[in-house]
């Protein structure tokens, strides 16, 4: 079954990015020239979505449903000074899926920002995409999960190994396939310690999931801080619909903390004609100035 929805949760509070995020929900500080939010639709896009769901708390959505409006005003003048490109990529924006929201009024955990959508997901299985998680590679990896998805029905989570010092602050799966891009996943535990990890191998931001992760995030109990966990969910549902991860080779950067966007910001200012020599002349500047 084709994978026609997805749910984008960004309801977060955005506390280590404070006091940019006292105005500004952080899915929308630019990577470079634009929002983490925006690479994250295009991926979903570009993965073959026609409907996405936003998980938002009430002060945003004003500021994502702009972004992702008509602008007239801007429309005129680029077409006035004959800026072609930058006209192309601001109707783009404006036409690029349809969307609808959902308000999350407190943040409860990733599982809880999931159901949240469950009325306006259905029966089907549906794709979520975190912003935070910054893919970037030529294939989308969110499309190769959906073909992944075709093959069995199954659950579909994008994995990626993960240094010693990282583990206890994510997902890690269990797995006794030690090969291969594609993993069958037998079990998920949220933040373990080092010592009781099954695995180097974390999730990553991208999952098809069934409609049946519904109830079992609501049969689900709550965790520290009363925080609702997709991972519990997902582990609860692998003994009976199975589970695969995708070990994706694509750059993943952490956008959700301040180096973590620097990084990827930096990253795609290399790969620009019209930023490259700059920053790298500048960067060398530096060097010599510490020496």
């Amino acid at each position: 079954m084709n994978i026609e929805k997805a749910v984008i949760p960004v309801a977060g509070l955005g506390t280590r990015f404070l006091p940019a995020t006292l105005s500004i929900p952080k899915a929308m500080i630019p990577v470079l020239d634009q929002p983490s939010l925006h690479y994250c639709v295009a991926e979903a896009i570009n993965s073959g979505i026609t409907k996405i769901i936003f998980v938002i708390s009430e002060n945003q959505k004003d500021i994502i449903e702009n972004y992702f409006s008509c602008h007239d005003v801007v429309v005129d003048a680029l077409r006035s000074k004959g800026d072609i490109e930058s006209l192309n990529k601001i109707e783009e924006i404006s036409h690029i899926v349809e969307m609808d929201f959902v308000i999350q009024e407190t943040p409860l955990g990733l599982g809880h920002a999931v159901l949240m959508a469950k009325k306006m997901v259905g029966k089907n299985p549906f794709a979520v995409l975190l912003p935070d998680d910054l893919i970037l590679g030529n294939n989308p990896t969110l499309k190769k999960l959906c073909a992944i998805h075709a093959d069995g029905n199954e659950l579909v989570l994008a994995i990626k190994k993960v240094a010693p010092e990282a583990i206890s602050s994510l997902g890690i799966i269990a797995t006794n396939d030690q090969k291969g891009k594609i993993r069958d996943i037998t079990g998920v535990v949220e933040k373990p310690s080092l010592k009781k990890a099954p695995s180097d191998l974390a999730i990553v931001g991208r999952y098809i999931l069934p409609f049946q992760i519904f109830q079992a995030i609501e049969n689900s109990n709550e965790g520290a801080l009363g925080e609702i966990q997709l991972t519990d969910a997902i582990g609860a549902l692998i003994p009976h619909l199975g589970c695969k991860g995708y070990l994706f080779q694509d750059k993943h950067f952490d956008v959700g903390i301040p180096i973590g966007l620097l990084k990827a910001t930096i990253h795609q200012a290399l790969k620009r004609d019209d930023t490259h020599d700059d920053l790298v002349n500048w960067l060398a500047d530096l060097s010599l100035d510490k020496k």
